[in-house]
């Protein structure tokens, strides 16, 4: 065959102009735009730069796995706020994306494909049904040693597990950019330079995806416990040497199921296996299975809570709580069903306008004013006779009346020193409404 030169574009997402070679035995690729200082390359550059300094404000990485108009709308409301916004934006926005059913998948058909993420399946399975049942920290502490055994298997073939977490971290991801590079220049020869993360960033959506990843992991998660300057406390030394709690946030344990699945990725990548895929797959009968698990889980537990609750309620005491869930949103959900069951009804049996407030904050007590013409009633229901006087008698000045739920527990030593009537909420026939 004669040497073939032609003058054409390459690449895979934003293209370069270049010079291709094709000879006996491969072809060579001559980029015709320099590796640094081209004004087009560099405005893609500082564009994708941008893009990667939002990531870091939410502390996370690009991922393909997400919509590209509800990352875009995400990242839009990022641009301007604090880390600690960005932050609270970003878990508004992935609470609609990194679904129940989204992490089955991950874990169903995306973690088993990666040779270094096989063996914890089961661990991960396992903390997945244990978030949806109520035990979230314990879940969430089960999924963060996974990420440094994983690197470490990643690159234990080639020889590099005495490697410290930076070099492993830049190990794995150098191997999953070097293979993107490769396709981009469609495994042709092309000078070195052309071939490293800086050069191609701004220009393979693929090489944005693992470099941000690489970023997240070092400025994030296994960045030194002095130097940690995040909002999620998300961060392995952290948890490994107790140094705060905070990493016990709910929204971290989605983050940790994308960030395992997203190393499958960065293994398929690094190895050329293909095994786990940049493109997110339709959800199968495992997957399906597991979601389905997850939601039989919930049911049992909001059974369960049901049962706690009453005991602990029979007994003048709240349900203790635990480091992802105080109880307040049951609270207010039993007590807004109460209010409208015992309370609202019966005033509206006995002939009352009724206008109900919000549950207090802490799920501890909610307000209703009944109206009839010029009358006024207003009263109190507590979500338990056993509440501070305090609260009793902060309640008093407004409420001419202060209910409970359930029945008498010591009520003499909490609702003392009061000139309204005190009571149980099923015990109470409201005034009949002057006509």
């Amino acid at each position: 065959m004669k040497p073939y030169v032609e003058e054409r574009d390459v690449g895979t997402f934003q293209t370069i102009p270049a010079i291709v070679l094709s000879v006996n035995g491969g072809k060579a690729c001559f980029p015709k735009v320099p590796n640094e200082g081209h004004p087009r390359l560099e405005r893609l550059h500082d564009r994708v730069e941008k893009r990667a300094a939002l990531w870091r404000k939410m502390e996370w990485f690009e991922s393909t796995w997400i919509p590209r108009g509800q990352v875009q709308k995400m990242l839009k409301d990022a641009v301007g706020c604090s880390n600690e916004r960005a932050v609270e934006v970003f878990d508004y926005h992935t609470t609609t994306m990194y679904t129940a059913p989204f992490q089955a998948v991950c874990i169903a058909q995306m973690m088993p494909g990666g040779r270094s993420l096989r063996e914890f399946c089961p661990l991960v399975r396992e903390a997945f049904l244990g978030f949806y049942s109520g035990y979230r920290a314990t879940s969430i502490a089960a999924l963060i040693p996974i990420i440094e055994g994983s690197l470490t298997t990643i690159v234990a073939d080639s020889g590099h597990s005495t490697l410290t977490i930076q070099g492993k971290v830049d190990r794995a991801i150098e191997g999953a950019v070097s293979l993107a590079a490769s396709l981009y220049f469609e495994r042709m020869w092309v000078p070195r330079e052309y071939k490293t993360t800086e050069f191609l960033i701004g220009l393979d959506e693929r090489v944005l995806v693992f470099e941000t990843f690489r970023r997240w992991l070092l400025n994030s998660f296994f960045r030194k416990t002095s130097d940690y300057d995040g909002v999620t406390w998300l961060n392995r030394h952290l948890f490994a040497h107790g140094v705060s709690s905070s990493w016990q946030q709910s929204a971290n344990f989605q983050r940790l199921v994308i960030a395992v699945a997203t190393l499958g990725v960065v293994e398929s990548w690094y190895d050329g296996s293909n095994a786990v895929s940049l493109l997110f797959p339709d959800m199968d009968e495992n997957s399906n299975l597991l979601w389905q698990q997850a939601l039989s889980q919930v049911e049992v537990q909001m059974l369960q809570k049901a049962i706690e609750e009453k005991r602990y309620h029979e007994h003048g005491r709240l349900v203790p709580e635990l480091p992802t869930d105080d109880g307040a949103t049951f609270r207010r959900a039993l007590l807004s069903d109460d209010c409208m069951n015992d309370l609202v009804r019966s005033l509206r049996d006995a002939g009352w306008s009724v206008e109900v407030d919000e549950p207090e904050e802490h799920g501890l007590y909610m307000t209703v004013r009944a109206s009839a013409g010029d009358a006024r009633l207003n009263a109190a229901l507590l979500y338990s006779c056993a509440t501070t006087n305090e609260t009793y008698r902060a309640l008093a000045e407004k409420a001419d009346v202060i209910l409970y739920r359930g029945a008498p527990y010591h009520q003499d030593e909490y609702a003392y020193g009061l000139d309204v009537h005190v009571g149980p909420v099923t015990g109470w026939k409201p005034p009949a409404a002057p006509s």
